[in-house]
């Protein structure tokens, strides 16, 4: 018998605010994430592009001391933002062997990678930090949040690039169904604001170079678009059955209704043109959902900004919608979020979550001049989503041709 999953707790660091609710207040506002960056390795390093969106409140404004120099800034993200979803969901009385984690990184913990290689070189093995490589090992975030939160049903890890986070909510919904645990914290987290993933993704031309404008860089399905911007931070929801849910007197955001995760397999940092895969995904999602295109009342689109990506993601919506997608309102919050990559499914999934509970579709910013190549129904101001029961999908693609989808539905 199939469950219903649910979604009680909800929490977020994020280029636009420390929580989630700011972080959604700054979204409905119109506001951008994305600034010049101040740091010194900027000018030392000579890089093609000086901006991003950071996490708007750094972790060490939120951890002690002592916790924060055991973890990767992609561990403490994740940490804080698990910590405020817990507390949303009423932190839920459910049995450690009944709790589980599925935590999920692209990159995983960079700066202390990188960092250690540096001390190595210059200081000598002896000044390496003994806890370098639980610091960044890509498991690194999960662990933390399980240890902090006594969960020990599993505490598991996906690296599926920018699909990863969805992928892990759709994993926690699967385990909730198959009754491998009562209660679920999901999402991902990353903090790869660093030269050398700013170097790298300039010189495969992929991130915006609009230095003299970063708060307009992003902008997806805008005809000069010219890539994305990087971010950070993470998300996290709080999942469990319906039954569980009630049982405890919890509030409920929305129904996970399903998902849908699928393998392009056709190149390595391209999308399939034909949108196979992620059509596919789209497919999957609402079948699990007991859904059809013509239900779905909201996107939250992946839409990274980049001039190929976003008329592949086009060509996959249309093959799974028809000509019914020019009629759904798409958001592309990217454009005020930048791409937090391994954290950004988790953090678009909340605000897919938030937009049906305040049945309003959150803008898409910095849209002037549409691409006619994507004639999609793009939100560009809040707007009013319909009454009765809602349906929504939030997609999230990745390097490697990992494709994975969620369809939620109002309470």
């Amino acid at each position: 018998m199939t469950k219903k999953i649910v979604v009680t707790g909800i929490g977020a660091s994020s280029p636009l605010g420390g929580t989630a609710p700011e972080s959604w207040s700054a979204l409905l506002a119109g506001e951008s994430g994305v600034h010049s960056l101040t740091h010194d390795w900027i000018d030392q390093y000579e890089l093609p592009v000086t901006f991003a969106a950071e996490a708007k409140v750094r972790p060490e404004e939120v951890l002690d001391r002592p916790e924060a120099k055991r973890l990767d800034p992609s561990s403490q993200f994740a940490l804080i933002s698990a910590r405020e979803a817990w507390a949303d969901a009423g932190s839920p009385d459910v049995a450690p062997e009944r709790l589980g984690v599925d935590y999920a990184t692209g990159i995983g913990g960079l700066w202390s990678l990188l960092n250690a290689w540096d001390t190595l070189r210059e200081k000598g093995p002896r000044r390496v930090l003994p806890m370098t490589v639980p610091m960044l090992m890509p498991n690194a975030a999960s662990a933390a949040i399980s240890m902090a939160l006594h969960a020990r049903a599993f505490a598991h890890t996906v690296a599926s690039a920018c699909a990863s986070s969805t992928e892990s909510i759709h994993n926690a919904y699967t385990n909730l169904q198959l009754g491998l645990a009562d209660v679920i914290i999901a999402g991902g987290t990353e903090s790869a604001i660093h030269p050398i993933t700013l170097a790298s993704f300039s010189s495969m031309q992929a991130l915006s170079r609009r230095n003299d404008s970063p708060e307009t860089a992003s902008r997806p399905y805008n005809i000069d678009r010219d890539g994305f911007v990087m971010g950070e931070g993470a998300g996290s929801i709080v999942m469990e059955t319906e039954e569980h849910a009630l049982a405890r007197g919890a509030r409920i955001y929305a129904e996970v209704a399903g998902g849908g995760v699928t393998a392009d397999s056709y190149h390595i940092t391209a999308n399939d043109p034909e949108g196979r895969g992620a059509s596919r995904a789209i497919a999957l999602a609402l079948a699990q959902a007991g859904a059809t295109p013509d239900d779905v009342d909201h996107i939250n689109a992946h839409a990274t900004s980049t001039p190929v990506g976003d008329i592949a993601e086009y060509a996959a919506l249309q093959a799974a919608f028809g000509d019914r997608i020019h009629s759904i309102p798409v958001s592309a919050t990217k454009g005020a979020t930048g791409h937090l990559l391994g954290g950004t499914g988790a953090l678009e999934a909340i605000f897919t979550i938030l937009a049906l509970r305040d049945r309003t579709a959150p803008p898409t910013i910095n849209l002037t001049e549409q691409d006619p190549a994507i004639p999609l129904d793009v939100v560009t101001s809040p707007r009013a989503l319909p009454d009765g029961p809602l349906l929504a999908i939030s997609n999230s693609f990745g390097f490697g041709g990992h494709n994975a989808v969620l369809a939620f539905r109002s309470v």
